[in-house]
């Protein structure tokens, strides 16, 4: 049975950093794609970050470019978001998915990830 279990969110204030954790099991996600969401209250779920399991990161919201950072550790089999330079609008619960075929041109697509963590809170206050 696959799990994705995110950890690491918080309240915290404006300029200050987070590292968000999405720890994987159930099976072997190799050639997995591995992604970032976040949905904010009232808002759709939108596309955050998302990293090859095998590879590098494929893509980042223009929102969060140069201010986010997905990476990931094979041997623990744990995906992270390091996100710096937080502000208010970034305020939503992240969630963490994993999809066996994403495409690079539109890693964003929600309908190519077949799985999904539960989401952590990331509040950031002014």
């Amino acid at each position: 049975q696959v799990q994705l279990v995110e950890s690491g969110g918080g309240l915290v204030q404006a300029g200050d950093s987070l590292r968000l954790s999405c720890a994987a099991s159930g099976r072997t996600f190799t050639f997995y794609t591995m992604a970032w969401f976040r949905q904010a209250p009232g808002k759709e779920r939108e596309f955050v970050a998302a990293i090859r399991w095998s590879g590098g990161p494929i893509g980042y919201s223009d929102s969060v470019r140069d201010r986010f950072t997905v990476s990931r550790d094979g041997a623990k089999n744990t995906v992270y978001l390091q996100m710096d330079s937080l502000k208010p609008e970034d305020t939503a619960v992240y969630y963490c998915a994993a999809g066996s075929v994403v495409s690079t041109a539109r890693p964003q697509e929600l309908g190519q990830y077949g799985y999904w963590g539960q989401g952590t809170q990331v509040t950031v206050a002014s």
